[in-house]
């Protein structure tokens, strides 16, 4: 084959010709869902918190959300082989415009975060059967661009989200939010079982791994759970507590009849392990910048909600600008990208700790960007390496897998952070003092998270990883 015809077969018209653009569009609606109303409440839970109350409940809007997502994007590759991805699709849009309903409607901070544990739910199906038709319905010469299409969209999304938060409350009702959601999601639902037309029908499958979704679920109620307690050590157990569950879960998997992850995802020395062990701990090291920069930034800075959402979208505007720029790495580069990414991420920490609070505000925000930077320099090619190394058999369930990773990292992300901040008096209200030591805890914290997922990245990419 001539350069010029292998240049044809992997550009974007071949990857949109043969009815993929509805699939594609499809995709790209979903990850754009999942990914601005799981970040939409970073600016606007100041406000939310003056209606509703529950400052020591701040993090579980994020935390709540993201148990329900890691649920269901965790059995998205079984339910997809059992109902099939159109239906399953449309069903998973219902139920996440449901909880938008509910968190608009609430009278208390209760239901509000119910309402965002539905949101999770459905959004976690909606991005978990995202990446199934990614791996199913796309040829793997392909696989590079969309992963890149995703990135971007996640990108512009998590950009938007928090911005569009900001937006609302500043010129209407903080509601107003999840009435917009509830819309965008109908209308998905309502589009899916004719953009997926032609895809992958029911199979029956094998079933759904519940004993692994309950352990799933136990450790990390069990981590969300710990960052209400203001009392230290009670916290740090229940964090060490839902960590252990969650290892559980991979020991349970391994000797399942019906398995939730594929075959040796515990094996760090295999190319699986090592890398949804790497977006684990990379994704936790990650999430505090989101929940707690923007009253941070309120508090300390004299920012409005809207240029909170501003400070936070660099960091979703650089993901996008740096997974575009490399998209196109040949395979030597991929692995250098990866490494490289991952070093950002860690410096992206340092920075924050040092400069947030009463640093210099120009260095404060580079910070949020490298951060964004960092996973827009490795997630596309960790994500590729890992469906590379997939068997046919597993594909379904590790596709899946790459969001129920993810999420399951940002949910204990969410709750680390969550601890580090009560515990220097978050939860008591937000005061100079408290956004002041939370401005350096807070990402001081995952610190060693992120050198162990910056570890585990090495891995990943290194020669004696195995497929």
């Amino acid at each position: 084959m001539t350069p010029a015809a292998d240049k044809s077969q992997n550009g974007w018209a071949d990857l949109l010709a043969d009815g993929r653009l509805p699939r594609f569009a499809l995709i790209c609606f979903g990850v754009w869902l999942n990914a601005a109303d799981s970040l939409v409440t970073s600016t606007i839970m100041p406000s939310v918190g003056k209606a509703l109350g529950g400052y020591q409940y701040f993090s579980w809007a994020t935390a709540g959300y993201l148990v329900g997502a890691i649920l269901a994007g965790a059995s998205a590759g079984r339910v997809s082989e059992i109902f099939g991805l159109r239906a399953a699709t449309a069903i998973a849009g219902v139920i996440m415009a449901a909880g938008c309903v509910m968190s608009a409607l609430a009278p208390d901070v209760g239901l509000f975060l119910a309402g965002r544990l539905i949101q999770g739910l459905g959004s976690g199906w909606i991005s978990g059967f995202a990446m199934v038709a990614i791996a199913l319905l796309f040829p793997e010469r392909h696989l590079a661009r969309v992963f890149a299409a995703v990135t971007f969209v996640w990108g512009i999304a998590t950009f938007i989200g928090p911005l569009f938060g900001g937006l609302v409350v500043q010129t209407g009702d903080w509601r107003d939010v999840f009435w917009l959601f509830a819309l965008q999601t109908v209308v998905f639902s309502a589009a899916a079982p004719f953009l997926l037309k032609g895809g992958a029908k029911p199979g029956g499958g094998p079933g759904i791994p519940w004993t692994q979704l309950a352990v799933l679920g136990a450790g990390v109620a069990a981590i969300a759970a710990a960052d209400v307690l203001r009392q230290p050590l009670p916290a740090i157990g229940l964090v060490a507590l839902g960590l252990a569950i969650l290892s559980l879960v991979i020991w349970i998997d391994h000797r399942a009849k019906v398995r939730l992850l594929p075959h040796r995802a515990g094996d760090l020395s295999t190319v699986c392990g090592s890398g949804y062990f790497s977006m684990f701990a990379l994704t936790a090291a990650s999430m505090g910048y989101a929940i707690y920069g923007p009253p941070i930034l309120q508090q300390l800075r004299g920012f409005s909600p809207l240029w909170a959402g501003y400070a936070i979208g660099a960091e979703s505007l650089a993901w996008t600008v740096a997974a575009m720029a490399v998209a196109h790495s040949g395979a030597v580069w991929d692995a250098r990208w990866t490494r490289f990414g991952a070093l950002c991420l860690i410096a992206s920490l340092v920075i924050l700790t040092w400069t947030l609070g009463d640093g210099p505000l120009i260095v404060a925000l580079f910070g949020g960007a490298l951060m964004g930077a960092a996973f827009g320099f490795s997630w596309a090619f960790m994500s590729r390496r890992i469906l590379a190394a997939l068997s046919d058999d597993d594909r379904a369930i590790g596709s899946s897998a790459l969001t129920a990773v993810r999420q399951t990292g940002a949910a204990a992300g969410a709750a680390i952070s969550g601890v580090a901040a009560n515990l220097v008096g978050f939860s008591g209200g937000l005061t100079p003092a408290s956004a002041q030591a939370a401005s350096v805890w807070v990402f001081a914290s995952v610190i060693p998270l992120a050198l162990i997922g910056a570890w585990a990245a090495f891995r990943l990419t290194g020669s004696a990883v195995k497929a």
